[in-house]
């Protein structure tokens, strides 16, 4: 049974390919742009940091956008204005118009965009019109997870294969596949035209199953192995470490526990005097030079 829990959401970027222009003026919905939208600008359409004109950072939001977007069509919305979709996708309005623009739509003022048309023109954007075969690599816990995501085949990715090392694994079904040896890869990759590899194995053996994909016409890679893959120029691999994630985590969350009050007579109960107090490195808020004589003269 399919079960619509992601695993995790850090997965849910992606890359654009093919070149999106957009047309400075109506769009081929009839959006004229207001006045005081914000356009694309000329003289920056080709800087560093873009792809094929559109910038990374607009692309690694697009994907929000798009989950906003179904959550309003969901709820039967059908046009929604910048702030209300800025809001739903935790950006700012401005930086919100600016991304949309690169995709050529520009809203209606005082009316906003057309939910279903914006859901086409992010999903043409990033390739979700079509279908792309997607090969699992590794049937263990998180590989598992993967396969029951029933989210993958609503945006146009459909496991096509699941390959596993382990002899014990191999030709159990998951999620209604069979799986197969990883000795298959390059057969699998061919027979189903894999458009997309994902990488659940142990670090061990990651780069070269990444090497094997990538010498089968793989150059689309998600990586969940804890480890930075070697991979030639052309190929791209996003990479999601959950690991790193709690870690960033923590830190933001021993920031502010160190700003409460509780924590910090907690941290002095530990270490009395401690460099929160400046000199005051021991008893009496006396420093250590001061303490150190005064044994001295004791003595």
């Amino acid at each position: 049974m399919q079960s619509n829990a992601m695993p995790s959401e850090a997965s849910g970027r992606a890359e654009v390919h093919g070149r999106v222009h957009g047309n400075g003026g109506a769009d081929a919905n009839g959006y004229v742009g207001p006045d005081d939208q914000v356009r694309p600008d000329d003289d920056q359409a080709e800087v560093d940091g873009q792809t094929d004109g559109i910038p990374e950072a607009t692309v690694a939001r697009l994907p929000v956008y798009l989950r906003a977007l179904y959550g309003l069509a969901d709820r039967g919305i059908s046009t929604v204005a910048s702030e209300e979709l800025a809001a739903a996708a935790g950006v700012n309005s401005a930086k919100l118009r600016k991304d949309l623009s690169h995709l050529g739509s520009y809203g209606i003022r005082g009316v906003g965009y057309d939910v279903d048309y914006l859901v086409y023109q992010v999903s043409r954007t990033l390739g979700l019109t079509q279908d792309w075969p997607v090969v699992i690599v590794g049937a263990g816990n998180l590989g598992r997870a993967l396969a029951n995501y029933g989210g993958f085949v609503s945006r146009g990715f459909t496991i096509s294969a699941m390959l596993d090392a382990d002899t014990a694994i191999v030709g159990s079904s998951i999620a209604k596949l069979t799986v197969r040896h990883v000795d298959e890869l390059e057969a699998v990759v061919a027979r189903h035209k894999v458009a997309i590899g994902v990488i659940a194995t142990p670090a061990g053996s990651a780069q070269a199953v990444c090497d094997r994909l990538v010498s089968a016409g793989v150059t689309s890679i998600l990586n969940f192995a804890p480890l930075v893959l070697s991979v030639p120029e052309g190929v791209d691999v996003r990479k999601v470490d959950l690991s790193i994630e709690l870690q960033i985590l923590a830190f933001h969350a021993q920031r502010r526990s160190a700003g409460r009050p509780e924590s910090r007579s907690a941290d002095d109960a530990v270490f009395p005097g401690s460099a929160r107090g400046g000199n005051a490195g021991a008893a009496g808020g006396r420093s250590t030079a001061q303490v150190t004589s005064e044994l001295a003269a004791k003595g």
